[in-house]
């Protein structure tokens, strides 16, 4: 494991640069200049750029939140998320026809065109979970929720436990299928650190750098594939870090990583 001062002493090692977005790329609020001056210059050393994000939505609305932090268009081609990876599933009926939906109104996008299948949790045939609702933040509620329905497969578009917005700490998706496995539930999982999500944007004969925030998504994801990592210290660990030396925090999520960087510079 080295640590890295700059990318541009190893940049030249790798063909395709695969990076996280919310925690290495932006804080939610706004873009960090500083990984905007590597993808810069990655561009412009003729390397190939994708952005591979846990978001429950399609990735055309993730590119829609990118162009509102003011990303240039020019790094909106190579745009994928957890739930683009969904929504095939979703179309096919892999998981059943209803569904019943847990998680923010915003999430909604993700089953446009299916919104006829929405239903209770009662009559669904899957639980189709994006994250919290905008109205119940605490946790005992969807355990409260749950202990009846657990026999439902729940699919999960967004493995991340935590994300911060800014400064805050907010739980995602992975946090409500976390309760749901430890009441007895079957979870399905779309995203990192799972290889189908990799499928869509591996090249054969392609040396890979997976850059991220995130020890069980990011760093797990690229340990799973044996592809080399760059870990950010500043992302969604940054309090572990701060109480925990590195390798302890390592050996916590069982991961290891080649480079680790506080925040993405060039």
């Amino acid at each position: 494991m080295k640590k890295l001062d700059h990318l541009s002493e190893i940049y030249n090692l790798y063909d395709t640069f695969i990076i996280d977005l919310w925690g290495v790329m932006h804080n939610g609020i706004k873009l960090n200049q500083g990984a905007i001056e590597v993808i810069e210059n990655l561009e412009i050393n003729k390397k190939r750029i994708v952005f591979l994000s846990n978001a429950p939505r399609p990735s055309e609305n993730v590119i829609d939140f990118l162009r509102k932090l003011k990303m240039k268009e020019k790094f909106l081609i190579n745009v994928i998320t957890s739930g683009e990876a969904a929504i095939s599933s979703l179309k096919n009926y892999k998981f059943g026809k209803n569904f019943y939906h847990v998680g923010p109104k915003r999430d909604s996008s993700l089953f446009k065109g299916m919104e006829k299948n929405k239903t209770n949790i009662e009559k669904c045939d899957f639980i189709l979970c994006t994250g919290l609702f905008d109205e119940y933040k605490d946790l005992n509620y969807y355990r409260d929720m749950f202990k009846n329905s657990y026999s439902k497969k729940l699919i999960c578009t967004n493995p991340d436990l935590t994300v911060h917005r800014g400064n805050e700490e907010e739980f995602c998706a992975g946090k409500i299928a976390e309760i749901y496995k430890s009441l007895g539930g079957e979870v399905i999982y779309f995203g990192k650190p799972h290889k189908e999500i990799y499928d869509l944007i591996l090249k054969k004969n392609e040396k890979n750098l997976i850059i991220g925030d995130n020890l069980n998504t990011d760093i797990k994801g690229a340990n799973n594939l044996e592809i080399d990592s760059l870990f950010i210290t500043n992302g969604v660990h940054r309090a572990e870090l701060h109480n925990d030396d590195l390798n302890t925090v390592l050996q916590q999520y069982k991961v290891k990583t080649n480079f680790i960087q506080k925040e993405l510079r060039w």
